[in-house]
Parts: structure tokens; C-alpha cells; sequence
């Protein structure tokens, strides 16, 4: 248990970076799709489900930066609270793994 908790500790940078880079992307094209009144969009539960996959704070970013998503109650109840729950799982794994 303790070499998963090192590996996860070890690469967090990594892990971390790669969803909610993507998640951000993905939010600011599917922005940039719908001010061009685009028919092909980011569909919101790939979008949701980014933000699940350690993505959240990805979203959080870009929905603040952007202003998109902020109308919809579930993006603004469930990216903060995800953000939060995977803020707090990063510093476990990070007090576990010292």
C-alpha cells in the first residue's frame, strides 16, 4: 500500500496536471462553440465527467476565466465540491505517503 501511496505522491504533478489541463481545454472550446452558436458541442456529461476524474479544478478555472457553465446549478454545485474533495484527497495521499 505504501509503494501505490509513494508512486501516486511521486507523480502527482503528472496525474493531476494531465485532467484538468484537459478539462480546461475542453471547456474553453466548448466556450468558444457555443459563441459561435456551434451544433457540435462538448457534450456536459463528458465535460461532468472530466471534472470527476480529477479534472475539477481544471473546471473551476475555466469556468471562472470563461464565464461558462456558471448559469447551470449543477456545474456550480458540483465543480466546487469536487474541487474541494480532490484537493483533500491529494493531501492525504500526500500525509500517507511521507
Amino acid at each position: 500500500m505504501n509503494n501505490v501511496l509513494q508512486f501516486l505522491s511521486d507523480n502527482l504533478v503528472v496525474l493531476l496536471g494531465a485532467p484538468c489541463m484537459l478539462t480546461f481545454l475542453l471547456f474553453a472550446w466548448d466556450k468558444s462553440l457555443a459563441h459561435f452558436n456551434s451544433r457540435q458541442r462538448v457534450p456536459e456529461a463528458v465535460l461532468i465527467t472530466l471534472c470527476i476524474l480529477m479534472g475539477a479544478f481544471g473546471a473551476l478555472c475555466a469556468m471562472v476565466l470563461f464565464h461558462h457553465k456558471t448559469a447551470k446549478l449543477h456545474f456550480r454545485l458540483l465543480v466546487p465540491l469536487l474541487t474541494i474533495a480532490q484537493l483533500a484527497a491529494i493531501v492525504i495521499i500526500q500525509h500517507y505517503a511521507l
